[in-house]
């Protein structure tokens, strides 16, 4: 999904949860108090967010948003990986006061990874959680983003910690019962929306805003960075 694609997803899901929730997140972690190279973004063993990391970026830069560009943590390094995907778990570990941690994770957070995440926040980090049911994971954050490929049926339902509900179920419609398109979906809606101006995030003229910007790079692909 690029990103005009995006947006149009977005505008057809205007005014349903996956609009507001994914803007309430995204507001979280754009207000989160990090400068850049703050923002450390980290999976499970088994999911390496390059996606969500990849989209921050992009948007970071598109709107000048530095501290948008997160530092991506790697369960392993393979040995000779440039610098910025040579960034390990000992980083985690060094989380403090002024950064903000973001697990993207849709599958079970491992013990090792929710005990370098609760340091992280004892030290005084920020702590954001997408995931799929993962309750000492919710726990452990200050807001989370949960996705599911469908609706809970009747009395089963997901976890959910006493503030807010803060759950996406895919529709089936313009949202695929698949947790994988579910999780791409929501980490491109979140992505766009956090490099939105604050007042804008909101509303429509956030959309229009995406527009006039994608259309000028359309016009004058020069100013496009690689």
């Amino acid at each position: 999904m690029d990103d005009v694609r995006a947006s149009l997803v977005r505008d057809l899901l205007a005014g349903t949860a996956w609009a507001e929730l994914t803007r309430t997140f995204a507001a979280a972690l754009r207000g989160a108090g990090h400068g850049p190279g703050g923002l450390l973004i980290v999976g499970t063993p088994a999911y390496e967010p390059w996606h969500m990391t990849a989209h921050l970026d992009y948007e970071a830069r598109l709107a000048g948003i530095p501290e948008l560009s997160p530092v991506l943590i790697r369960h392993q390094v393979p040995g000779g990986a440039p610098p910025h995907l040579a960034v390990g778990l000992g980083r985690l570990a060094a989380g403090r006061r002024g950064e903000t941690v973001f697990v993207v994770a849709p599958g079970q957070a491992p013990e090792h990874l929710l005990s370098l995440v609760e340091d992280a926040r004892h030290h005084g980090a920020t702590v954001l959680a997408m995931e799929s049911g993962d309750r000492d994971l919710r726990e452990l954050a200050h807001e989370t983003l949960t996705v599911v490929d469908r609706q809970p049926g009747p009395g089963v339902g997901v976890a959910q910690p006493q503030r807010r509900p803060q759950l996406l179920a895919a529709d089936g419609v313009v949202i695929p019962h698949d947790l994988d398109v579910a999780f791409e979906t929501t980490q491109h809606l979140v992505s766009l929306a956090a490099a939105e101006a604050p007042a804008a995030v909101g509303g429509r003229r956030g959309y229009r805003d995406r527009l006039a910007r994608f259309l000028d790079l359309v016009s004058d692909p020069a100013t496009a960075q690689p």
